[in-house]
């Protein structure tokens, strides 16, 4: 749950210096990079971008305790960039 609270801070950040600083036109691509972001670690902790032999091999020789808290950034990541994405997509059918 705090996850996803940090996760909507970082949004409302984002649309609240998308506005003072830029213009709203550029909240969608703000939270947009930030939602981007947090995928990229979410997929970069999690060893989807990496080949099957390099998968095996991570697998083989990380603990369980390594695994979980692979894992656990992974998720955490994704639940961050949840509502970064739902203010992308809002601002995007709001503004066009």
């Amino acid at each position: 749950m705090k996850y996803l609270l940090l996760g909507i801070l970082l949004a409302l950040v984002g649309v609240l210096a998308s506005i003072v600083i830029w213009d709203i036109e550029m909240v969608t691509t703000i939270t947009g990079v930030i939602g981007l972001l947090f995928i990229v670690i979410s997929l970069i902790s999690s060893g989807v971008l990496v080949s099957g032999d390099r998968m095996r091999a991570n697998l083989a020789t990380e603990s369980v305790k390594d695994r979980n808290q692979r894992n656990n950034v992974s998720f955490s990541s994704a639940l961050i960039a949840i509502p970064s994405f739902v203010a992308t997509i809002l601002f995007y059918f709001l503004l066009n």
